[in-house]
């Protein structure tokens, strides 16, 4: 089977090539097939790889895009859509792209920081949070080796939706967000079941300061270490449980306990349902 093509890589939600999140990018997968993409993605190693299909007649704006894990393919991620939007823009220019997933379509806008670092802000689909069984919720903390007197009960657990679902869990304290030891296999299993992406582990600093964990081992990846359809997904919990304004802007930190700190902002506007996720991308070199 080949599987040569061009492969960037960029890492999503910092500055350094050492931090953040490691994204594989494919501009132009016309001519790979699934087994291909999803061997190049294994053979990667990344959390995701984005492999695009230029629209036609869209000139350089508008793209099919499709998101491989290691193990399977996934309807959206953030962090890869951070790191292509940003290698589009360092091409095409910086402005807006449209990006057809099949989580439906996902605006990207592209600009420069203040230093000069591409960034690039997404807009999720049309947010939703549904509750989480009790056995179910048993079942995570189980998995994760969490009792649930760990859990801060100013944020009840929720499954939240903004492309991809996402069961969120908020720490008691920053101790217990970095302590993380769990059961693979029991973990994956439920996600499974569930059809979840990433259990997403919070803990609150301040008003609108988070930290971020997420275990992602239906991806055959351990830990995530900046998930940006998590991010869009807690802003949208968050939000809808009044537990911020609906108007306001949340930094979440990730990465940290993993040695690969990252920074994403999510982005709540009063009257729009959805949530807007952004963040630099770097090209890692070699």
């Amino acid at each position: 089977m080949n599987t040569d093509c061009d492969v960037l890589r960029y890492t999503a939600f910092t500055t350094d090539p050492a931090g953040g999140n490691p994204a594989g990018v494919v501009l132009d997968a016309r001519t790979l097939d699934d087994e291909q993409m999803l061997a190049i993605a294994s053979r990667l190693g990344y959390s995701e790889t984005a492999f695009l299909t230029p629209a036609p007649g869209s000139g350089q704006r508008s793209y099919t895009v499709r998101y491989f894990s290691p193990k399977a393919e996934v309807p959206f991620c953030g962090h890869a859509t951070v790191a292509t939007a940003v290698a589009l823009g360092e091409i095409h220019g910086p402005g807006d792209y449209l990006f057809a997933t099949q989580a439906g379509e996902v605006p990207v806008t592209v600009d420069r920081g203040a230093d000069g670092t591409p960034r690039a802000t997404l807009t999720s689909v049309e947010p939703h949070i549904t509750d989480v069984a009790p056995g179910d919720l048993a079942e995570a903390l189980a998995a994760l080796g969490w009792p649930a007197a760990d859990l801060d009960p100013a944020f009840p657990p929720r499954i939240a939706y903004a492309g991809n679902r996402h069961l969120v869990l908020a720490a008691a304290t920053r101790a217990r967000l970095a302590d993380l030891s769990y059961d693979f296999a029991r973990l994956e299993a439920l996600m499974q079941r569930l059809d979840l992406t990433t259990v997403q582990l919070v803990w609150r600093a301040s008003e609108f300061v988070f930290h971020a964990r997420d275990p992602f081992p239906v991806g055959g990846v351990v830990e995530d270490p900046a998930t940006g359809a998590a991010a869009a997904a807690f802003g949208a919990y968050a939000r809808a449980l009044g537990l911020v304004p609906s108007k306001a802007v949340l930094t979440l930190h990730q990465g940290e306990d993993m040695g690969r700190p990252g920074e994403l902002t999510v982005t709540l506007r009063e009257g729009d349902p959805r949530v807007r996720v952004s963040g630099a991308a770097v090209r890692i070199p070699g």
